[in-house]
């Protein structure tokens, strides 16, 4: 199948799951109406459609039905290691930088950072979660960061790779860091009662976060904004 018809499928599935949505909300609006919908937006069903549509950008991310996003508050972020992907004994994470532009200007010191709290422990720290064998690494990023930050936007190029030591495990991981420049909050999404989130300035996120790979990807973010606002 070609890029194109393959684009075209996607689009025409996620405007069928649309249709179903609103023909939901029309005829039957009572309580359980989000329950439906829940139902409806699987884990399965958002990481082979709703997640790669995202990235494709074929829809833009404006287009967010308050429906949808209802859905998207009820799917279960994803729990379990059978998919988990490792390389060489390493687990794999990946995760998000989610960044924005004050509205007085694109210089360095201008970017804001969005961090979440830790579910386990004290500090804040960047969207991230593992790599999992039926999504690509961008899926996954941008997957992570909906469940645990509840934002959307442009994921970007990759940041590069970190090795670090997990906490709770004996084993290496291997993080990899996406920068996501984010074009809309939701205000319901699958972690909002487990987590907190806040926009901080780089300054403040490198204070409050406690894991020097992700202060070296924030690092990487700033010198390649710097790079791009001096062309």
């Amino acid at each position: 199948m070609s890029v194109s018809s393959s684009s075209s499928s996607q689009n025409h599935h996620f405007l069928l799951i649309l249709s179903f949505i609103f023909h939901i909300n029309k005829t039957n609006n009572n309580k359980n109406n989000s329950v439906v919908m829940g139902l409806l937006l699987s884990r399965t069903l958002a990481s082979k459609c709703f997640y790669p549509l995202l990235l494709s950008k074929n829809v833009h991310n404006d287009f967010f039905p308050q429906q949808l996003e209802n859905m998207i508050s009820l799917v279960s972020p994803r729990t379990g290691r059978h998919l988990q992907r490792y390389e060489k004994g390493c687990r794999q994470v990946v995760g998000c930088i989610p960044y924005r532009y004050k509205s007085n200007g694109t210089q360095e010191n201008e970017i804001e950072v969005l961090l979440i709290s830790a579910q386990k422990g004290s500090g804040m720290q960047f969207p991230k979660g593992g790599w999992e064998s039926d999504e690509s690494m961008e899926q996954a990023a941008l997957r992570e960061t909906i469940e645990e930050a509840g934002v959307i936007g442009c994921v970007e190029s990759n940041l590069g790779k970190w090795c670090y030591k997990s906490k709770r495990q004996p084993i290496m991981h291997e993080g990899y860091m996406f920068p996501m420049l984010v074009s809309k909050e939701l205000d319901n999404w699958p972690e909002m009662n487990l987590r907190k989130r806040k926009w901080l300035t780089v300054d403040e996120a490198k204070e409050i976060c406690p894991y020097a790979w992700m202060k070296e990807a924030l690092d990487e973010l700033v010198s390649r904004q710097t790079t791009i606002n001096s062309i």
